[in-house]
């Protein structure tokens, strides 16, 4: 069966009764959403802050392929696993995209026999949060524009608005527009464009905030452009924008409660994109999970030299969480792939390959190990087509490294299938207290920061940059110069080339542009040609996505 038709086939509990059971949560404080899926209140989350937090376990992979990797079903797995074992466990993932469930990537609530329910909702609008964000973000944009037609008091130069405007769709036509055509009556004639709701600072924002009051005064502090003398900087609460956005915002701030397939409790919020944001859930529904349960397993975006780079640098930073352990998934095809196989042999036995392609592996081993001082386990997503001897390959190698390389086949099995991982994961967080530390402190200059990032994680041997760059650099280090650092590149590669497989080592980044994101708090370091605003690809999933006569979803996966 499909991932759908498994998800439209599970006995799927009353989301209020069972957050009561499981958690001892009052249906007083769940905002239900149909039967299904609810939202927590703030009010309950506040009470909870005298609770002891549990373990937080992250789970992260190797760099994407076309083969598939399957952090989030893992995710999904190893929290069922968990919980078969008597453990109270709650898993928090992001939110899925429109965007990329209409492109290429298709949704993002786990696989097989490890899913989050209800997965057509999960996937398609889910509790309106992203288009929460998204009108709120585009109220701002609005207002800009409206400001500058009724006089300009505030002097915003229309050449250096920095705020563009957003759809959750990935629309390559909409990348750069022009906004006030069609003479006076409609505004002033400017370049614009358009980013996906994911990219949105609001989206930053929302998965950064502790509080409704932390949320709005983060929402004033954003930097819509500058004045004429290119330096004074336009916030949005001059426009007085940020009271209407958090109002918006009201119930988008409030964690999303669902379930797995096997009834275990799901904290779904937030969703920003890995490879241009920090690809990180909220804090908020992280910090929920820590004190609803003894242990919350969480996902980081796309390979650990992203996702994980930034759950840990920016949002454990900013929070002061701070992980048990991490798992990292691999799969047998994904290495074979990073070993040069074509992905139509992906399936052949290829032991040669395999041990070239481990060196994608090992860096990130080396990287969550080393650079961070965390304890690593190695989840081996499972396949039909893996043969005994590539098993075999990857456990010796990986025992060499000296962690611990668990095959498990939740995909096919769900918890059942992922108990051994359980059990070494267990073994870690239950035994030991990890020495976790940064990979650059806060003091270090920006430039510095960018350049640690790109040659402890990436291998690379330097970083480069144009006198343009290099200068507003300098300038953004006046004032923002303790702020942590979210590389936007691409996710294929430990280079900027996503052609670059494996462990590519002594190439030299470029940093093309640099945004501030001042109400997020971080420094965007854009590295080589990467696109807030994806396109589809020449055949889109939405193609294949359908609804019958009986309002029967197919097609989405």
């Amino acid at each position: 069966m499909s991932d759908i038709e498994i998800a439209q086939q599970a006995k799927m509990r009353p989301i209020i009764g069972l957050a009561e059971e499981k958690l001892g949560i009052p249906a007083e404080h769940l905002d239900p959403y149909g039967h299904y899926k609810a939202k927590l209140s703030l009010e309950y989350l506040n009470s909870l802050n005298d609770q002891q937090d549990g373990k937080l376990i992250l789970v992260t992979a190797i760099s994407p392929t076309p083969a598939g990797e399957g952090k989030t079903t893992t995710t999904v797995g190893l929290g069922d696993a968990l919980n078969r074992l008597g453990k109270k466990t709650i898993i928090c993932l992001r939110e899925p995209s429109l965007g990329p469930c209409f492109g290429m990537k298709g949704g993002a609530a786990g696989g097989g026999y490890s899913q989050v329910v209800p997965m057509e909702d999960i996937n398609l609008h889910f509790t309106g949060d992203f288009h929460a964000i998204g009108v709120a973000h585009n109220l701002l944009s609005a207002m800009i524009d409206n400001h500058i037609n009724h006089g300009n008091e505030l002097g915003i130069d229309p050449r250096r608005i920095t705020w563009k405007r957003v759809v959750d769709m990935n629309d390559r036509a909409l990348r750069k527009i022009t906004v006030g055509q069609g003479g006076p009556a409609n505004g002033y004639l400017r370049e614009d464009g358009y980013d996906i709701v994911v990219a949105s600072e609001i989206m930053a924002i929302l998965c950064l905030a502790t509080s409704r009051a932390d949320l709005k005064e983060r929402l004033g502090r954003i930097v819509i452009g500058y004045k004429s003398d290119r330096v004074t900087p336009i916030y949005a609460r001059d426009l007085k924008a940020h009271g209407a956005m958090a109002a918006l915002l009201k119930e988008a701030i409030k964690p999303n409660l669902v379930q797995t397939l096997e009834n275990n409790i799901a904290i779904i919020h937030g969703g920003p994109f890995a490879n241009i944001a920090h690809g990180c859930n909220t804090v908020t529904a992280t910090k929920t999970a820590l004190k609803l349960a003894d242990y919350a397993i969480t996902e980081a975006g796309f390979g650990a030299d992203l996702g994980a780079e930034k759950f840990l640098d920016i949002k454990c930073r900013m929070s002061g969480l701070k992980p048990s352990a991490v798992v990292l998934v691999a799969t047998v095809r994904a290495l074979k792939y990073h070993g040069g196989v074509a992905r139509e042999d992906l399936n052949n036995e290829n032991l040669e390959a395999l041990q070239q392609g481990f060196a994608n592996l090992e860096r990130h081993v080396h990287n969550v190990t080393q650079n961070y001082g965390l304890p690593c386990v190695i989840c081996l997503n499972h396949f039909t087509f893996d043969t005994e001897a590539e098993i075999a390959l990857l456990q010796e190698k990986c025992a060499a490294l000296g962690v611990k390389c668990v095959v498990s086949k939740h995909w096919a099995k769900g918890g059942a299938g992922a108990e051994e991982l359980a059990k070494e994961v267990l073994d870690i967080v239950d035994q030991r207290e990890p020495a976790f530390n940064y990979v650059y402190d806060d003091d270090m200059p920006l430039w510095d920061k960018i350049e640690t990032i790109a040659t402890k994680l990436y291998g690379a041997a330097g970083i480069t940059a144009s006198p343009k760059v290099k200068n507003e650099i300098k300038m953004l280090q006046q004032i923002y110069g303790r702020f942590p650092v979210c590389m936007a590149k691409t996710q294929m590669s430990f280079s900027t080339d996503p052609a670059a497989k494996g462990a590519p080592s002594g190439h030299t980044v470029e940093i093309s542009e640099v945004r501030l994101a001042n109400g997020a708090g971080f420094i965007v370091a854009i590295a080589g040609d990467m696109m807030t605003m994806p396109g589809l690809p020449k055949s889109p999933a939405a193609e294949r996505i359908d609804i019958t006569d009986d309002g029967v979803i197919t097609g989405l996966f």
